[in-house]
């Protein structure tokens, strides 16, 4: 017999188990690239939930762009609340009740809205609605060694490569010039609240640069003591000092080398390695202490200073691991080694069911570094932007786009990130008070189309899109699904008032239209689409009781009368919600078998709008179910196949959940499929170009996050779903992903299940419960039964009740004929 080294023997047991294990232990998912980014929709991402960068891996100039969730402009503005608007109510309702819906409208664009200077849609950055900003740019202009030979090497580049790891949280950029090997790594520290960046050489001396921060406005630069200082503040929108202020701090740490520094600048020369920590904090969030920030500024960076860089870096992974390595999703072997955006423009012609496990897995990465739970939610850009006018102002739009950015929270296993938007919604309630007080004379709060960390509340300026009264009951649903997965009555019983005080706005403010004696709201709209009215060809938004307001109300009563029952309350609004449900519009079927947008089947002015807003009720709620109204579901199928599958970004990941929903996977594998469509250029296409950009980031266009996060959650529709009151194990798998796994998915009721299959059936399924439940596990297809320790588990109407005690885990084995 052959004799090998012990090491060695060792070494070969280590690339076995890597190898058969891989469809069971977490994967390497890397993003790769092979040269420097050309635009910023190919830089790579990094964040802890509060401060973020975007690093090029420029090979002589490299362009990092610096990010906080915290850099906002605005202030709190008294006279968004339009005293004078409620004055108009009454004669907007008459108009809408005898049909003159262009009159209201007008009435509405002139008098019912926002007071004062409004939002600037697109352009509030001056303005007292304020804009999310990028925080500034970090500038490196690298200086390399010459190699001996005359004349001088005009530099000679190879082996580029730039990656970001998923799985650590961690970028890098590594090239050869001239024969040195230089590698740079990146990351936001999650253990430490700085940004790091250790430049390294595999030859001594050859480290040589300077860094710059700068910000396009409102900032000064300083050096002293060898520390490179950014500060400023943001414009309020009243020409006034309440902006938000800013501290950034930068510093090298090298080993060897000079380090010298200018009026704006620090450099270094001829050292071995360095390592760049950048600190940074505003007064957002604490305007009382305003020297606090610049405090916390310093003592982060003093703290990461003396913290070896190892430590620095293993505390970080550690923290970040603890949420990434909950789930994990195997539908086949990664390719690590061709480009990341190569792999996106093949995966149009040819199946790569691991892109699509890697860009679930994206979604996850950019949801635990782009929000934390005592901050600011993610915005529409998320943590990063480039501007200082972001596209849109970079706001919390609540007519999806907020939403959507956290409806992988819970079933991706990331529960305490969601705290980020329950609590903003939680804050938005004095503000929504105010509103409805104001412009209708209404009880309890209300929130209309967007809004900002000031708390804006109030219609918008433009009817088309800011007449919609529903935003602040859509964020009710993700108070009432946190509570769904994690069975926390203590939570439940705080944000039992947020949810009564939005149903008390809807009961104390809506009407009953004339021809059906229904209660609807008045004025709304349906985002963000119009229709036309009877011989005339002029788009018309504003109505009475558009679809997606019934469904969101109905949600919203049947979700407080399941927590009053659960609470043990019984109270006024309870009362009323049951008097006033049987009179809401039911949904409504068209003649040609499509569900309405409308109360009247109006014809609209885009039929293939980006907004699905009717089936709301499909999904994220769940009053349309293939299973329990199967007319309805049909009549949502016909909806979709009439809006098509193109829209901008975040419509095709909506569609994706929409056709998961109807059990639909091959459809909803092909919308998966156009939503990461190679997109290009950073223009507003609000009617086509949808898609995704080099760095997976999606395209509205131009960047919104939305779309990534609706992604990562309609791949976990199709591979679980569990709203209608059971578990349903690949509701939804379309034929490319035959065979796979995933582990930690998360189940309304308080449970984390692993499935894996192979052909289409489960193999093998465990749960396990956080809470004390028993749980109703659908029967897969083809299935004979479910086994518990050998023993055959009753069968109910093809559901099998698994009772379980909290932390109890459970391997269960499906059995199947032969």
């Amino acid at each position: 017999m052959k004799k090998y080294p012990f090491f060695f023997l060792i070494m070969l047991a280590g690339l076995w188990m890597q190898c058969s294990t891989e469809g069971v232990f977490q994967q390497r998912l890397i993003l790769r690239y092979n040269a420097p980014a050309s635009v910023w929709e190919e830089t790579l991402p990094l964040g802890n939930g509060r401060i973020g960068m975007m690093p090029d891996g420029g090979i002589d100039t490299e362009h990092i762009v610096l990010n906080d969730i915290t850099m906002w402009s605005g202030s709190e503005d008294s006279e968004a609340f339009n005293p004078d608007a409620i004055t108009y109510l009454p004669e907007i309702r008459e108009l809408l009740l005898a049909g003159k819906n262009l009159d209201a409208q007008k009435l509405m664009y002139s008098y019912f809205r926002c007071g004062g200077k409004g939002s600037s849609h697109g352009s509030g950055k001056d303005a007292p609605y304020g804009a999310f900003q990028t925080l500034g740019d970090l500038d490196v202009n690298y200086s390399y060694p010459r190699t001996g030979s005359y004349p001088p090497s005009g530099g000679v580049i190879g082996a580029y490569e730039r990656t970001l790891s998923l799985n650590d949280a961690v970028a890098a950029t590594q090239f050869n010039r001239d024969g040195i090997t230089y590698t740079r790594e990146y990351f936001a520290s999650h253990a430490d609240d700085v940004l790091v960046i250790r430049l390294t050489a595999d030859r001594k001396e050859s480290l040589s640069f300077e860094v710059k921060l700068s910000r396009p406005e409102r900032a000064t630069v300083s050096v002293k003591d060898n520390i490179l200082y950014m500060e400023g503040q943001l414009n309020d929108g009243h020409d006034g000092e309440k902006g938000v202020r800013f501290l950034t701090q930068l510093e090298i740490v090298n080993n060897g080398g000079t380090l010298a520094s200018s009026t704006n600048s620090l450099s270094l020369s001829g050292a071995d390695e360095a390592v760049i920590l950048i600190s940074n904090a505003t007064d957002m969030l604490d305007k009382e202490r305003l020297t606090t920030y610049s405090g916390y500024a310093g003592e982060l960076l003093t703290r990461a200073r003396n913290t070896q860089y190892n430590r620095l870096k293993n505390s970080h992974v550690d923290v970040y691991r603890e949420k990434f390595d909950r789930v994990e999703l195997n539908l086949g072997k990664q390719d690590n080694i061709t480009p990341t955006n190569e792999r996106l423009i093949r995966f149009q012609r040819d199946d790569d069911p691991a892109l699509a496990a890697l860009y679930f897995q994206y979604g996850r990465y950019l949801m635990i570094c782009g929000t934390r739970e005592d901050n600011l939610p993610l915005n529409l850009q998320g943590l990063w932007a480039n501007q200082v006018q972001t596209p849109w102002n970079g706001d919390y739009h609540l007519n999806i786009n907020l939403q959507m950015n956290y409806w992988p929270a819970e079933v991706c296993n990331l529960s305490e990130l969601h705290r980020a938007l329950t609590d903003f919604t939680v804050s938005l309630v004095p503000s929504g008070e105010k509103t409805a007080q104001t412009f209708y004379g209404a009880e309890g709060w209300v929130a209309h189309m967007m809004t900002n960390p000031w708390k804006f509340t109030a219609p918008g300026e433009h009817a088309s899109w800011g007449a919609t009264n529903t935003g602040g009951a859509w964020l009710c649903q993700h108070l009432w699904e946190h509570y769904a997965f994690t069975q926390d009555k203590t939570y439940l019983k705080s944000i039992y008032p947020v949810l009564a005080g939005a149903a008390d706005f809807f009961l104390s403010s809506m009407i009953r239209e004339p021809k059906q004696g229904w209660l609807v709201t008045a004025p709304s709209s349906s985002p963000e689409n119009g229709f036309y009215l009877p011989g005339s060809r002029e788009a018309v938004y504003v109505c009475m009781g558009p679809t997606m307001d019934v469904q969101i109300i109905k949600e919203l009563f049947s979700n407080i009368l399941s927590a009053a029952e659960i609470l043990g309350i019984d109270d006024v609004t309870t009362a009323k919600i049951r008097e006033t449900i049987p009179r809401l519009p039911p949904m409504q079927i068209s003649p040609d078998g499509y569900l309405q947008e409308w109360l009247e089947d109006y014809e609209e002015v885009d039929p293939q709008h980006r907004h699905v807003s009717h089936l709301y009720g499909l999904h994220p709620s769940n009053q349309i179910s293939p299973v329990t109204t199967p007319d309805l579901a049909e009549a949502a199928r016909k909806t979709l196949d009439r809006r098509g599958d193109a829209g901008t970004g975040w419509s095709r990941a909506w569609k994706v959940n929409f056709w998961a929903r109807l059990h639909d996977g091959d459809r909803a594998y092909k919308l998966l499929k156009s939503l990461l469509e190679p997109a290009y250029g950073s223009e507003v296409k609000m009617s086509s170009g949808g898609g995704t950009y080099p760095n997976l980031f999606c395209a509205h266009p131009p960047f919104q996050i939305d779309g990534n996060f609706g992604g990562t959650a309609g791949i976990a529709e199709m591979l679980i779903q569990s709203q209608d009151g059971y578990i349903h194990l690949l509701p939804a798998l379309p034929s490319a992903w035959a065979d796979g796994s995933f582990k930690g998915l998360c189940v309304r009721g308080g449970a984390e299940v692993d499935a894996a299959w192979k052909d289409g059936k489960i193999t093998q399924l465990t749960l396990r419960a956080r809470t004390g439940n028993t749980f109703q596990l659908k029967v897969p297809d083809q299935a004979m039964a479910i086994k518990k320790n050998g023993k055959e588990l009753p069968v109910e109407n093809g559901f099998v009740p698994v009772g379980m005690t909290a932390r109890e885990e459970l391997e269960l084995e499906v059995v199947y004929p032969g």
